[in-house]
């Protein structure tokens, strides 16, 4: 789906207009999450422009509608991504769901004859093609399940959880984003020329560590893990650790394209 810059600039909220001297590096959030998960990352990985993603339906979007499947999402999110990187390097994080949306939006610029990222990065997902039971679905919940769900998945502070006027804001853009996740089915497609890098955790209920060693399996590239020791948001919580494999993974990703 084409869009225009300022369509585009909706999605980019916290860097609308990315620095042509910055490698761009598109950031993905979790289930129910916004762009201002990846605040805190702004301006720590030299020569890279971190672009953290918002989707309609939360934050500075809480009025538009939220995407209930993928592949409305991926199509417009496709367009974002050609629009903003231009003729541009690329590269694309996504953690949780986030990581799965990535993966989709890869497959779906390759069927359109898009560029691909110099590399992948992805955290908190079961590899797509394998199947897990992480839980009953999200769709079939009541608020009080939903919000016990969400506490014991942490990620989200108990304030929020507690107040009414902002689970009444917030829970539409969970839900939706669980439909996206509870009605996905991957079709084998070949394997993507971009190299992965997955950042694994070592006590993720969402995602067990060898399901996430399986992403090897769906490129044909480069592929590198690395553990951090924790749970579901271990990557937001050692942020020093996250942020060094990411500034390593693209040195090594735009050292193989100079050479080439």
């Amino acid at each position: 789906m084409a869009v225009t810059l300022e369509q585009a600039g909706r999605w980019l909220p916290l860097r609308a207009f990315p620095d042509r001297g910055g490698l761009p590096l598109f950031c993905l959030p979790h289930a129910g999450g916004g762009a201002s998960a990846y605040r805190g990352w702004l301006g720590k990985v030299p020569g890279v422009n971190l672009l953290p993603v918002q989707p309609p339906g939360r934050e500075a979007r809480l009025r538009d509608a939220p995407h209930q499947e993928m592949a409305s999402l991926v199509g417009e999110l496709a367009g974002v991504l050609t629009e903003v990187a231009g003729n541009r390097p690329f590269a694309v994080y996504g953690h949780s769901l986030g990581a799965l949306v990535a993966f989709e939006t890869l497959r779906e610029l390759r069927r359109q004859g898009g560029d691909q990222p110099v590399r992948l990065f992805v955290s908190g997902c079961v590899a797509p093609h394998r199947v897990y039971d992480d839980g009953p679905p999200v769709a079939g919940m009541s608020q009080p399940e939903v919000v016990q769900m969400l506490r014991q998945l942490g990620g989200t502070p108990d304030w929020l959880l507690a107040d009414p006027e902002v689970l009444r804001m917030i829970l539409p853009a969970v839900r939706a984003d669980f439909s996206v996740k509870e009605s996905y089915s991957y079709v084998a497609e070949p394997a993507l020329d971009v190299p992965v890098t997955v950042l694994a955790s070592t006590a993720d209920a969402r995602a067990p560590y060898e399901l996430q060693q399986s992403w090897r399996e769906l490129t044909s590239a480069d592929f590198e893990l690395h553990t951090l020791t924790g749970g579901h948001f271990a990557v937001f919580e050692r942020s020093d650790l996250t942020l060094g494999y990411l500034a390593a993974g693209l040195r090594r990703s735009l050292a193989g394209t100079v050479q080439q």
